[in-house]
């Protein structure tokens, strides 16, 4: 089954970029710690589930907690994966085609996306 998904530019409190990830009525989100990239693993921090609106909103976020612009969207399935991974294959998107969620054994969490 496909879910949307959309990397956000978010510039508050810092600059860095939310990966959310479509699942059921919310959305599993990242703030990633830098640009992301292929080929290389981004530190990520696990947020608070997002609202859906996120998935197409750009412009700027309540509580003057700066501006969010799209940088990445499309659908996203996922693959097989260990308990302490996560995988996903992207589609709708000429920049990235797969993504592989990292959980070390002391908790820090790396996001590592692959191009074509």
């Amino acid at each position: 089954m496909s879910h949307r998904f959309v990397i956000l530019r978010h510039d508050h409190p810092y600059l860095h970029w939310d990966l959310l990830l479509e699942k059921d009525t919310s959305c599993r989100s990242w703030r990633l710690l830098r640009e992301p990239c292929s080929g290389e693993p981004i530190a990520a921090e696990p947020l608070p589930p997002h609202r859906l609106l996120y998935l197409d909103y750009e412009g700027p976020v309540t509580g003057n907690r700066g501006n969010v612009r799209r940088v990445v969207s499309g659908s996203y399935c996922v693959g097989e994966s260990a308990e302490e991974e996560l995988h996903i294959r992207l589609s709708h998107n000429a920049v990235l085609t797969s993504g592989r969620l990292q959980i070390q054994s002391d908790g820090r969490q790396f996001w590592t996306f692959d191009s074509a």
